[in-house]
């Protein structure tokens, strides 16, 4: 989930059978260069609800994309496309508009989050702070405002707000892993102040599944400065993106567990108020916020990416420097 390639649909649904009430779910996806727009969670939940009978209104970054061609050929006819951009707010004003035009008699039952921006593999120091912005723009800001402008309409029917998200602090993603981490504690802060409303919150904090793709090592490597190239080394980063590829080859493909949790966190009656789909979490978030942090980190060094030294740390660049 962490390489959803900025994952951007938004997902509404009304189902025939449900007296007039209106569920919606929102997937968020930008950067159109990137391949697969409409593919992940967001494609798979929309296709999973249209088959049980609710009309699904889908956002996309574009309309005419392959994701947004194949949800058209494999949904039925209550499935509408939306164009959104989630940095745009005239995009996502657009789209309240369209839903408050739809569901202003019913209200709206449910809001999924579940943007997934991140196009960058390594330490923070080497990320640009650029990348961090955009992060927090897609991830955090994009999936604020569209719960904001939506949660007039969920209060009138006490409806659902479900969030796909992370809190675990992963090496070499604390990009990713900071605009997570704000919208975690945002959705928890709405959970308490929407609770007197009838409004229940959920996060879906899953596993690591094949969502996505990312970006050439060669444009972070390209806008390095000279200081940092030298001291880290064009190998460390090399490591650290083989090491990411050899990890998501191990990677689930099924999406299933993460899009039942979010059927159930939108129809339950008491849905949780924190899923875990995906292999091997429990004991991860045991290890996370149980054990002492040096036991955490050895872990996730272990269990995702363990580069070598940074060039100027090694010993062979020292003897270098010692022989200059």
């Amino acid at each position: 989930q962490w390489m959803q390639d900025a994952v951007g649909s938004v997902l509404f649904a009304l189902p025939e059978w449900a007296g007039g009430q209106c569920l919606s779910l929102a997937t968020e996806r930008l950067l159109p260069s990137l391949s697969g727009c409409d593919s992940g969670f967001g494609q798979a939940t929309a296709r999973h609800l249209d088959i049980m009978g609710f009309r699904v209104f889908a956002s996309v970054l574009d309309l005419q994309s392959p994701g947004a061609q194949e949800l058209r050929r494999s949904c039925s006819p209550r499935l509408t496309l939306l164009q959104m951009d989630l940095t745009k707010t005239e995009d996502i004003q657009r789209v309240l508009q369209h839903i408050q035009a739809h569901t202003n008699s019913t209200g709206l039952w449910g809001l999924v989050n579940n943007a997934g921006f991140n196009d960058t593999i390594a330490d923070a120091e080497l990320s640009p702070l650029g990348k961090f912005r955009t992060c927090m723009e897609v991830n955090f800001f994009g999936s604020l405002e569209l719960t904001k402008g939506l949660l007039p309409l969920l209060r009138s029917a006490s409806g659902r707000i479900v969030t796909v998200s992370s809190d675990m602090p992963f090496p070499c993603l604390a990009a990713y892993g900071a605009s997570k981490a704000a919208l975690s504690l945002v959705m928890d802060t709405f959970r308490s102040e929407l609770q007197p409303w009838g409004i229940k919150v959920s996060l879906i904090l899953p596993g690591y599944y094949k969502t996505g793709k990312r970006v050439s090592k060669q444009q972070l490597l390209a806008s390095l400065p000279q200081e940092l190239l030298q001291a880290y080394g064009e190998d460390y980063v090399e490591e650290i993106n083989q090491q990411f590829i050899q990890f998501m080859k191990v990677a689930v493909e099924d999406l299933s567990a993460v899009v039942n949790s979010i059927t159930d966190g939108l129809l339950a009656a008491n849905p949780a108020v924190r899923y875990y789909p995906g292999q091997g979490l429990g004991i991860m978030y045991f290890i996370h916020r149980y054990l002492p942090y040096f036991v955490r980190d050895l872990f996730l060094k272990g269990f995702f990416i363990n580069p070598k030294l940074p060039r100027a740390l090694r010993r062979e660049h020292h003897n270098d420097v010692k022989k200059a």
